[in-house]
């Protein structure tokens, strides 16, 4: 059994409960468990409340339940399911780490903001998954696992009839016909989840791998008639496709969109605007009573053209979800997911006692984002 250590690490997490937000990221057993490489944990107070941890529970593991000036004021490195607002940003000490998803793809002004503050900023969106030594620390793969199961419950539950086959005493209800457009972590979540509600699923991405993983899991794959063959992108993801490509894709989708009750889709580019995967016209074609849940919706758009966050019915009748918070609509489990990744980041860069950088080291190169790091790790050294 691995000895704990003494802390030399302070790691504050703040209650970031809101509208759409019911996660923390930091949950009891994972206090015990940074305890052991050294770290020491402080929590806002009600931070965990909505995802059904009390304070008492935080108390009882060792983490110091302080007020979010207190956290600021003391913590070494801070976690966060998103990122800190410009406000919090301004309040932190310089050096401090912010570890979250910090939108670094598309938001370089922020990314800025962080360095100019003297803050050392960890991108978890820039994760490397192809390192195994990384996948415990993959926030997106554990949230879009959450994301797809929860996709496939609240289409259920918006769709007006049964997902299984039925035969009652007034007849046969037939299966309902579901198509996951999108076979990443979230969709094959979704076809899973689907198939044991006893729907009929159907499901297509551009990566070739995916065929197999899809029949895997007893669901049919989506024949466009079209060749991708090069649709798989770097780190796992699927690669945006050309405009030629992408219309090819969406007049194919279009046309056998008609043929199904329920669409999910889950195609994420991370930090980029979603690709349009079922055009207006397709929406159009859709038999009314027809559902979407379009798990991409967001600010910059979604995989459905017209979708936007939150519930629309068109003028024929289908409803269209715009589902962008589905992880935080199962707080318990998502947080658990999220703080083990969110922990395993940091306690990778507690090192002889302290939070350190190796410069060269693929993990570390890609995560870090500030120029902030590179100064504090040079100071570092030269004190050696």
């Amino acid at each position: 059994m691995a000895e704990t250590q003494t802390a030399t690490v302070t790691f504050g997490v703040f209650d970031e409960t809101s509208q759409h937000e019911s996660r923390v990221a930091l949950t009891p057993d994972i206090v015990n468990r940074l305890r052991k490489v050294g770290v020491s944990c402080l929590i806002e107070k009600g931070a965990g409340i909505a995802a059904h941890y009390t304070d008492d529970d935080y108390a009882k593991a060792g983490a110091e339940v302080l007020d979010a000036d207190t956290i600021v004021a003391r913590a070494d490195a801070l976690g966060f399911i998103g990122r800190p607002d410009r406000a919090l940003v301004e309040r932190l000490r310089p050096g401090t780490w912010v570890i979250g998803m910090l939108g670094s793809f598309t938001d370089g002004d922020y990314i800025d903001a962080l360095s100019a503050a003297g803050l050392i900023g960890v991108a978890m969106e820039r994760l490397p998954r192809q390192l195994s030594s990384a996948q415990s620390m993959d926030e997106m793969t554990s949230q879009n696992s959450v994301m797809g199961y929860k996709a496939a419950l609240v289409a259920a539950d918006a769709y007006g009839s049964f997902f299984p086959m039925m035969t009652t005493a007034a007849g046969t209800i037939r299966p309902a016909k579901v198509l996951i457009l999108g076979a990443g972590i979230a969709g094959l979540q979704a076809i899973g989840t689907a198939r044991r509600l006893g729907a009929v699923v159907t499901a297509y991405d551009v990566r070739p791998a995916s065929r197999d993983e899809v029949e895997s899991l007893g669901a049919k794959f989506l024949d466009l008639g079209l060749d991708f063959s090069a649709g798989q992108g770097e780190g796992g993801y699927a690669r945006a496709l050309n405009a030629e490509e992408q219309v090819a894709q969406q007049t194919a989708v279009d046309e056998k969109a008609a043929g199904f009750d329920v669409i999910i889709t889950t195609a994420k580019v991370p930090g980029r605007k979603p690709p349009v995967l079922l055009t207006a016209r397709g929406v159009e074609g859709l038999k009314r009573g027809s559902v979407i849940v379009d798990c991409a919706a967001s600010e910059l758009g979604g995989n459905v053209e017209g979708s936007t966050i939150g519930t629309s019915v068109t003028d024929g009748g289908v409803t269209i979800i715009g589902a962008p918070y589905l992880s935080s609509q199962v707080p318990n489990t998502a947080s658990n997911l999220l703080a083990r990744n969110v922990a395993d980041v940091l306690a990778h860069f507690v090192r002889d006692g302290r939070l350190a950088i190796k410069a060269g080291e693929e993990l570390d190169d890609a995560l870090i984002v500030t120029a902030a790091a590179a100064a504090a790790d040079q100071t570092a050294d030269a004190t050696k």
